[in-house]
């Protein structure tokens, strides 16, 4: 998803606004390292000349020390460029330039086997739009692996600082196709990333945002592999909106447009889910108050001419607070539940603290 989403009136100079994503509240520091692949076995889907697939991912990890490791931009600097140019934004307007995450740190071995957590992000979008989470995970003690999916992200930077991006997807079935052969090649990789021999490959969950929730329930109708799966007001294409799966599933949605109220598809694929479920829905907010979205969209606004009407169609009404805080105490609470067993009482019933949060099973 662009910034640019409604955009009226020209750019103004925002210089120095710097995105700050919170700390993440475990007690475990944060390692990243950003990783280049090629699947040799695909052409590329979105291209017609022969190339191989190439994506871009970013693990996310607790660290076992992080002295002299700096820290993570939350978009490298020639996509973060990129990206700002393409939406009206001077580059450099917004500074996306730190995370909590250190470059290369060793992973915490002593923790024994960690379970995987897998990110997708929206249509047009970018695996940075989740670094808040990721991060929130990785101090809880998960890896979690966030994919660019290229030409259908927003921007990705590969090694060398060569940017590809393509045109904004319109063709959402065909990206959801690509996105499950996308996971599933990543999750292929998973044994050869894993150079400490920590990584829990039989505790493998997913989540994602928008079409990234699409590609996380495709990818689980698709793959056993993911043992549990979350999408955040995620769309349903495919196969899996008629057969529903058999696995965990909790459906996060927002009561406007796309959200239960008024998606058919959405409720028959509730309907089909056969295994432990949940259906949230965040009242307030809008279909971009999750991820990191919910932080540089507003930040974005004044120079991008947005009126506080178009501002609230995309975010929301919700505070950006209190969206953060949903998503960093149900992500988690979700995953510890299905991947660790562990019993998690914020997920039984209503809980007074998210009066904003409607619940049902």
């Amino acid at each position: 998803m662009l910034l640019l989403a409604g955009a009226c009136g020209g750019p103004e100079s925002t210089a120095g606004q710097r995105l700050t994503v919170p700390s993440p509240s475990g007690k475990h520091p944060v390692g990243t390292v950003s990783v280049h692949l090629v699947d040799q076995a695909r052409p590329d889907p979105w291209k017609n000349d022969g190339a191989k697939r190439e994506l871009m991912i970013s693990l996310w990890y607790p660290a076992q020390e992080v002295k002299g490791h700096e820290v993570a931009p939350w978009m490298p600097k020639a996509a973060a460029d990129r990206y700002q140019s393409e939406n009206g934004l001077e580059p450099g307007a917004i500074l996306m330039d730190r995370t909590a995450g250190h470059l290369g740190a060793p992973i915490a071995k002593h923790l024994g086997k960690l379970p995987v957590i897998l990110y997708s992000p929206g249509a047009n979008a970018s695996r940075a739009y989740g670094t808040g989470l990721a991060q929130e995970l990785a101090s809880h003690g998960y890896v979690v692996v966030t994919v660019d999916h290229t030409y259908d992200a927003s921007v990705v930077e590969f090694p060398g600082g060569r940017v590809e991006r393509g045109p904004e997807v319109t063709d959402f079935a065909k990206a959801v196709t690509v996105r499950v052969a996308d996971v599933r090649f990543v999750m292929d990789q998973l044994p050869k990333l894993d150079k400490e021999r920590v990584f829990q490959l039989d505790r493998i969950g997913m989540f994602g945002h928008s079409l990234g929730g699409a590609a996380t329930s495709s990818t689980m109708h698709e793959d056993k592999r993911i043992k549990a799966g979350l999408g955040l007001d995620g769309a349903i294409f495919g196969e899996v909106g008629v057969s529903g799966l058999d696995r965990p599933y909790l459906v996060v949605d927002t009561p406007g447009k796309g959200g239960m109220a008024t998606n058919p598809v959405l409720r028959k694929f509730w309907d089909g889910l056969r295994g432990w479920r949940l259906n949230l829905t965040l009242k307030g907010a809008a279909h971009n108050s999750f991820g990191d979205d919910v932080l540089l969209i507003p930040m974005a606004a004044k120079a991008l001419g947005l009126t506080k009407q178009q501002l609230e169609e995309v975010v929301g009404t919700i505070p950006a607070a209190r969206a953060l805080a949903f998503q960093r105490a149900y992500v988690p609470a979700f995953f510890d539940l299905h991947l660790r067993g562990r019993k998690v009482p914020l997920l039984d019933g209503p809980s007074p603290d998210f009066p904003e949060v409607g619940y049902r099973r």
